[in-house]
């Protein structure tokens, strides 16, 4: 999932050091690689962390899943960036492990350890589930004109606030020191609180820094810092014994591929709002890229970023670990630093993949006490909500719109709150309901779909149906021109 948007002023094309297609000094461009892997290192290992630390999955493939997270975010903005067909950007667009997915596969894997499954039957099921739902994009890029209507700006901003206020439990039972904590008896205690109010704080101190390479770096430092304080407190892990290899290098499928029906429609439901969020990454970047935002080239991108995130969501599914998202990070980066060539971004991207195939990183990775991670979690999911209420504030809040972010909110944080509701339900309705974010989005997209609009929303629909047939009807154009030149 996208994790904050660009504040600063659009960079006009001449306030560009390197346009897309330029190619920086190899020092130049690895300097303003760094930059994009201290801005998005920190939100690629947190989700597969959070989400191998909840279901209680051994070390060693923890290690496997963050490494793979790591490899998966390389390969996948290689393909965003470099573009192969209708797949892709082409433009300086990275992927990273989406937070949109922890709820619902958090959900699903409790249930499925509830149950007495294996973590290997339970992670093929995880993986097997994801690899099936991911095609939503694929299609939806074909038909994006015709999602609009069911994934309006309004349910969109409804279910992305949901996602960020559903995972806030997560970071709080971090911050208090995770399961663990709650088992032997030292959950919520000072020194936990301290260590995860240490994160916050120097979080909040950084953002309050003119300098926007020091408010970029902020969540890494705290958590560099907030570990380095643990350490000195005697709350930082063991190192664990692991059998690893120095390399490692991926294996398709590892733990096999299996299915769970509850977690089915929640992805896809995930899905179609990750969809609507590269759209408006990819239009991030094609304003501070200098690059079109209307017209043929633009619609060809932002089909391509859609497409290209459910293919390296499969991709993702298939190297063993969680799906894959645009992020918008790097549009704050390219804003700075002035350097919007995606040659920049192929460096960002083997050296991700580098990263991927050592062990070592992850190991340590692993080595990050709860409170920590939990402190600095609490401002990621707070910030993807957030992310929801900016997408509601910019529509038009009538008396329908209040109604149905009404209905939406209570149903989707009731269930979540208060899961045993469903309990007497048909195992049907539990499934697909038993998700807070699933519940809620299902009920906004019913509830948009069935409510009169407005005549001013009326006008404005009809108006974006206009412009999206004046934007096919060109893409028609162009095609029928092609051929016309190539006889």
């Amino acid at each position: 999932m996208s994790q904050s948007a660009p504040t600063q002023a659009q960079l006009s094309h001449n306030d560009l050091v390197y346009k897309l297609h330029d190619k920086p000094p190899v020092m130049q461009a690895l300097f303003a690689a760094v930059q994009h892997l201290l801005a998005l290192f920190v939100a690629v290992i947190t989700p597969p962390l959070i989400i191998c630390q909840t279901l209680g999955i051994p070390a060693q493939d923890t290690a496997h899943i963050i490494s793979m997270s790591l490899f998966i975010t390389g390969v996948a903005s290689f393909i965003q960036m470099k573009r192969f067909g209708p797949v892709g950007t082409g433009l300086l667009s990275i992927q990273g492990t989406s937070f949109n997915f922890l709820g619902p596969i958090i959900a699903s894997g409790l249930a499925m350890k509830d149950g007495g499954v294996t973590t290997e039957a339970m992670l093929a099921a995880i993986f097997g589930t994801a690899l099936l739902a991911a095609p939503t994009e694929i299609i939806l890029s074909r038909f994006l004109h015709l999602a609009r209507r069911i994934i309006s700006p309004l349910v969109s901003g409804i279910i992305v606030t949901l996602i960020g206020l559903t995972l806030i439990q997560l970071g709080l039972t971090s911050i208090g020191g995770g399961f663990n904590a709650m088992a032997d008896g030292t959950f919520g205690s000072l020194e936990n609180l301290a260590l995860a109010g240490t994160v916050l704080a120097i979080i909040v101190i950084m953002n309050c820094i003119p300098n926007p390479y020091v408010r970029l770096s902020s969540i890494l430092v705290a958590m560099v810092a907030g570990t380095v304080l643990a350490m000195y407190m005697g709350k930082v892990p063991p190192a664990i014994e692991m059998d690893t290899a120095t390399i490692a290098l991926p294996i398709p499928m590892k733990y096999g591929l299996g299915f769970d029906a509850s977690l089915f429609i929640p992805l896809v439901l995930v899905f179609l709002i990750t969809a609507l969020e590269g759209i408006g990454d990819t239009t991030a970047t094609s304003e501070v890229s200098g690059e079109p935002v209307s017209g043929p080239i633009y619609m060809k991108r932002i089909k391509g970023c859609v497409m290209g995130d459910g293919v390296n969501s499969s991709l993702a599914s298939v190297f063993n670990t969680f799906p894959v998202s645009t992020f918008s990070q790097n549009n704050g980066v390219i804003q700075m630093t002035g350097v919007a060539s995606r040659y920049v971004g192929f460096f960002v991207a083997g050296i991700l993949v580098l990263m991927g195939l050592f062990p070592a990183i992850s190991t340590l990775v692993q080595r990050i006490p709860e409170p920590v991670l939990g402190g600095a979690t609490l401002v990621m999911f707070g910030s993807i909500a957030a992310a929801g209420v900016r997408i509601l504030s910019r529509e038009r809040l009538d008396r329908r719109a209040l109604f149905i972010m009404a209905i939406s909110f209570g149903v989707g944080l009731g269930v979540s709150q208060v899961p045993d509701i469903l309990q007497h339900m048909p195992s049907l309705v539990k499934n697909v309901f038993s998700s807070g974010m699933a519940a809620g989005g299902i009920v906004a997209i019913v509830l948009n779909l069935i409510m009169p609009l407005s005549p001013e929303a009326k006008a404005l629909e009809d108006q974006a149906k206009a412009e999206d047939l004046a934007h096919r009807l060109q893409e028609k154009a162009d095609k029928a021109q092609k051929k016309v030149t190539a006889n």
